[in-house]
């Protein structure tokens, strides 16, 4: 059995991004030796606050190595990639390039510096539409049918990653999270996408006048309300479960597919009404048709975090996740610049 012990060197691919930097920070705090690696195409130099950021492309295998042997890398948490669905519909080929040959590229700088585990950050999007009923829980043995080449990237480099694990001792853990949310409860880093198109702060963006009014996307669901059912999971409980896969104790060649989640399914109406609560005034909203592809349900059933990983949400009800997220959005910026400019 192996785990990784406190005060070891851990890169963390796409570290400068949204949950890439609120992970190097819970590594940081507990004791462990973050290494940000990442190109800044997406994320932010401000937010690498946790550890040296070495700047590189996950393509590039000779940067990897350099990373691995100059830092004494121990571990890897692998987020590096492109996550955008529509984008990737759009643009296929760019998706299998970055995602599954970049993550080729990782596993053979891994294989020849011996580093032996992996925390791989996979997603809901592995399930597509799942055949599961509008309102029931995932499990991880649910159908797999993405509906997006974004999803067929993120299962296939799980396929890669279980294929290593069998053929060169890796142990490895793919983390499937669901709608991730929020920001650091201490306003210092939290969600930024440019454009943004996570619900929240575009809901709190039209609240506050910042943005358009928001559009919910379909009203005739078979839900209780009418409008989807998302899981959504605070970004510093998220961060949390990346530590219990990074220590869970595994055989050489074990894989494990683990679920993160809440079980609790909210509304895209229950999400809105939360952030006019924390506002105290109306968001401006109206509703248009259903968006392609977009299932009626996408909750996580979370039992198999608990079990191997120890692991349950402790700050991810929807008003915390609200009121962390508005705090981060009333922060000054990092010195000067456009609400881009401070964002991660």
């Amino acid at each position: 059995m192996t785990r990784v012990a406190s005060g070891a060197s851990v890169l963390v691919t796409g570290g400068a991004g949204y949950i890439g930097a609120h992970t190097a920070q819970a590594l940081s705090a507990r004791g462990y030796r973050p290494v940000v690696f990442d190109n800044l195409s997406s994320g932010f130099r401000e937010a690498t606050r946790w550890g040296e950021l070495v700047e590189g492309d996950i393509r590039d295998p000779a940067a990897l190595r350099r990373a691995m042997q100059t830092h004494g890398v121990e571990a890897v948490i692998h987020f590096a990639g492109l996550i955008e669905v529509g984008r990737s519909v759009a643009s296929p080929d760019l998706f299998w390039e970055v995602n599954v040959a970049g993550t080729t590229s990782l596993l053979t700088a891994m294989r020849e510096h011996g580093v032996a585990r992996l925390v791989f950050s996979s997603s809901a999007a592995v399930y597509g539409q799942a055949g599961i009923g509008p309102l029931e829980t995932i499990p991880e043995a649910a159908r797999k049918a993405p509906s997006s080449p974004y999803g067929d990237t993120k299962l296939a480099c799980e396929w890669m990653i279980s294929a290593q694990c069998r053929a060169y001792g890796l142990s490895a853990v793919a983390l499937r999270y669901f709608n991730a949310a929020g920001a650091d409860p201490s306003g210092i880093i939290g969600e930024a996408h440019e454009p943004e198109t996570h619900l929240i702060p575009l809901a709190i963006a039209a609240g506050l006048g910042d943005g358009k009014p928001l559009t919910i996307f379909g009203d005739d669901f078979d839900t209780p309300d009418g409008t989807c059912l998302r899981d959504y999971i605070h970004v510093n409980d998220l961060a949390a479960a990346h530590i219990a896969a990074l220590e869970v104790d595994l055989a050489a060649c074990a894989f494990e597919a683990v679920n993160i989640g809440t079980g609790q399914g909210r509304s895209v109406r229950e999400v809105v009404q939360a952030v006019a609560r924390a506002l105290g005034r109306p968001v401006p909203h109206a509703t248009g048709p259903r968006r392609a592809g977009d299932p009626t349900s996408l909750v996580a059933d979370p039992t198999r975090a608990r079990e191997l990983l120890g692991w349950e949400p402790a700050c991810s009800s929807l008003d915390e996740i609200v009121r962390d997220a508005l705090r981060w959005e009333g922060q000054p910026a990092y010195g000067a610049g456009s609400r881009s400019a401070r964002k991660i």
